[in-house]
């Protein structure tokens, strides 16, 4: 991302959006970048990644439990499974990520939980191949 300004916002952003997502993501996604898509990863990198994960209020695994429950909210899918990755790198177990979407069937819908069951039990399986 040669384009990108380089300040500290953005290189904050960078470190934990690779703590966070890994590596291999995050390089695939700058890999892919754009005219059109330039700007937005600059956005993500400095106002997702750069302000709002490294607040001090919240650790990165409730981080994590809420948005893997605002995906689910949203039917955000390709985000969901993106973020259960990010989960397990958060510190989050199976365990916890069944609870995070037991508990979004309350307040998102059974449907969408049941729908996110689908998409974790996927993820968990990827996961289990490459361990």
């Amino acid at each position: 991302m040669s384009d990108a300004p380089k300040n500290k916002t953005y290189e904050r952003g960078m470190k934990v959006r690779r703590a966070v997502l890994g590596d291999a993501h995050v390089d695939r996604a700058t890999a892919g970048i754009t005219d059109l898509t330039r700007e937005f990863q600059d956005l993500i990198t400095r106002y997702a990644w750069g302000e709002i994960w490294t607040r001090p209020g919240l650790d990165r695994k409730t981080r994590s439990c809420m948005v893997l429950s605002s995906m689910i909210a949203l039917s955000h899918w390709d985000e969901f499974r993106m973020h259960v990755n990010a989960a397990f790198n958060n510190g989050l177990t199976e365990a916890e990520i069944k609870e995070v979407i037991l508990q979004s069937a309350i307040y998102c819908g059974v449907p969408a939980a049941n729908h996110a069951l689908k998409e974790a039990a996927a993820v968990f399986a990827e996961r289990a191949k490459k361990a």
